[in-house]
């Protein structure tokens, strides 16, 4: 018999990714239920409490949902961690990185 041991090392493979659900990356499914949770609730205050047409609720509840998709599709599906508010913040504050360009000639008199 061969009397080696067998080597095993960590790979940590399991923290390379967060994993997908319904094609989206991570836990991004978490905001279209959410989004899909508000507007069911928004429906049904609308439409039963409120006593509004179904369809002016059903347009209104759809807010919530269709902001929940275009936020993940739009800022956060394959995009880099933090694009979000990297870009929230390069929006509000401008650049922050490099050198500030000189628009002067600086050997002008």
């Amino acid at each position: 018999m061969n009397s080696r041991a067998i080597r095993l090392t960590d790979t940590n493979s399991s923290n390379d990714s967060s994993g997908r659900t319904w094609g989206l990356d991570g836990s991004l499914f978490w905001v279209i239920i959410g989004g899909a949770a508000a507007s069911v609730a928004i429906v049904l205050f609308l439409f039963s409490a409120m006593h509004c047409d179904f369809f002016p609720s059903l347009a209104a509840a759809s807010i919530p949902s269709v902001l929940g998709v275009a936020y993940v599709l739009g800022f956060r599906q394959g995009k880099p961690p933090g694009y979000d508010v990297d870009l929230l913040d390069t929006l509000l504050h401008g650049r922050g990185f490099g050198p500030d360009l000189q628009t002067r000639d600086t050997f002008a008199p």
